[in-house]
């Protein structure tokens, strides 16, 4: 059983996700992970797929004229903490719109080995809001990362906020 990475961009209409998934569905192919969003009017999905159908085939039973969609074979991978020894936090940012937003707040968190897990962003009016779930190993000193956050925010003239995920809430 092969293993597929699926991406679908197209304009949002009703249908469109039960349509994919409807594909994939009557092909044999189980999702075994998605993310699914808007992004300016257009529907953006992102599939790992499992099953016996190779990506040529795949692509034969996904192609629609309203959307484009890849699909590409790829490897298992376990996620670097998935076995229990990293901590979970939740940053928020907001500010006004400016570029290299992202590039920073990631910058600080990868310098002490964290991982954006999953971000949200959203640009009303001239606010930017930033929403990201983030890995990070046990060693790190969250204060001390707290701390360089707060000053990247400052630098950039944003609100920065990083908790703990609460277990109850998963």
């Amino acid at each position: 059983m092969g293993l597929s990475a699926v991406t679908v961009l197209g304009v949002d209409r009703p249908g469109v996700i039960a349509a994919v998934t409807g594909a994939l569905a009557d092909c044999g192919a189980n999702i075994q992970d998605s993310t699914m969003t808007l992004l300016g009017g257009h529907v953006a999905m992102m599939l790992l797929v499992s099953g016996d159908l190779g990506c040529a085939e795949m692509l034969k039973r996904l192609r629609a004229p309203d959307l484009v969609v890849t699909a590409s074979a790829i490897e298992a991978r376990r996620h670097f903490c998935e076995d229990g020894g990293g901590l979970g936090y939740v940053l928020t940012v907001h500010g006004p719109d400016r570029p290299g937003i992202i590039s920073a707040i990631s910058a600080v968190l990868a310098a002490d080995g964290g991982n954006i897990t999953g971000m949200s962003t959203r640009l009303t009016g001239r606010l930017y809001v930033l929403i990201a779930d983030v890995e990070l190993p046990e060693e790190v000193d969250v204060a001390a990362l707290m701390r360089r956050l707060a000053a990247v925010g400052a630098s950039l003239d944003h609100e920065i906020t990083f908790r703990p995920v609460e277990p109850d809430l998963l």
